[in-house]
């Protein structure tokens, strides 16, 4: 083996391991938030519609102005939930972008006549790591869909797997069902399932 094929090999596998400190990085920046629940405060929900001493045009105003308010907090509801659709479809592209550049990145090392036979064995055992990884994301989210939840994104690292559930609030019974998916079909420890809502 030259001096080229090693430094082109050590190329390849720093662009692979970026990717996955990338990887890490995605899973650890991308934590649940919730949504905020108070659109419109106690006080201006009891005044909508109150009906004071006045003339009939300030009260047609005050019917009017109570439409608007009502319609704005719709808007801003169905913004909040387009987020959370977008938040769940481009996590999604992200995670499988990033697994299709890591199976193309050991495609070449296999493809490359330079890269030695413990090389591209290494490479082969990655390739079918990463789409067996896919494979129980894919079994797992459509799982978990099953049990109610309206949507599910699942990064794994390493052994850590998190799971961002499309869900106001979750229940104990909940929890313990998205694990047993978990644990079962990806063979997780428990305590490295780390489950939050969206």
């Amino acid at each position: 083996m030259n001096l080229k094929s090693i430094n082109r090999n050590q190329i390849v596998l720093f662009v692979v391991a970026l990717m996955l400190i990338t990887a890490g990085y995605l899973n650890y920046s991308m934590q649940a938030t919730e949504v905020s629940s108070n659109i419109i405060s106690e006080n201006e929900v009891a005044a909508i519609g109150d009906a004071k001493l006045v003339s009939s045009n300030n009260l047609i105003t005050n019917d009017i102005d109570s439409n608007i308010i009502t319609k704005e907090a719709s808007a801003e509801v169905n913004e909040q939930e387009d987020n959370k659709d977008d938040y769940f479809a481009s996590s999604r592209l992200g995670r499988n972008t990033m697994y299709s550049q890591m199976i193309e990145s050991y495609q070449n090392l296999l493809d490359n006549s330079n890269v030695g036979e413990e090389q591209k064995t290494v490479a082969t055992q990655e390739i079918t790591k990463i789409n067996n990884i896919q494979n129980s994301i894919m079994i797992c989210e459509n799982l978990i869909k099953t049990k109610g939840i309206e949507d599910v994104v699942i990064f794994v690292n390493d052994k850590s797997i998190s799971v961002i559930v499309k869900a106001d609030k979750l229940e104990n019974d909940t929890i313990a069902q998205i694990q047993n998916i978990i644990a079962r079909e990806m063979d997780a420890e428990i305590e490295n399932i780390h489950i939050s809502n969206k």
